[in-house]
């Protein structure tokens, strides 16, 4: 993913992140307790959508293309 990509997808998480902040605001003033969990879930679900944009690890790109990235070891090579 290229960096004007990257910032595009993190500028759209924060703005559902501030949706679901006014979401949770307008329970709370409701009183509706299932608008205020159902609101809490999409808050959470949102932030676990950021992390991995925000996230300092990089991946490699040689281990992103063997698909040895993420604990997909194969193995030791061995040549044919």
């Amino acid at each position: 993913m290229g960096k004007h990509e990257r910032i595009y997808h993190l500028v759209g998480w924060v703005l559902f992140l501030v949706c679901a902040a006014f979401f949770i605001a307008s329970a709370v003033r409701s009183g509706d307790l299932l608008y205020l969990i159902g609101s809490i879930i999409f808050f959470v679900a949102c932030i676990s959508f950021v992390i991995p944009l925000v996230s300092n690890r990089r991946q490699p790109a040689a281990l992103a293309q063997d698909g040895l990235w993420n604990g997909e070891d194969r193995g030791p090579r061995r040549s044919r």
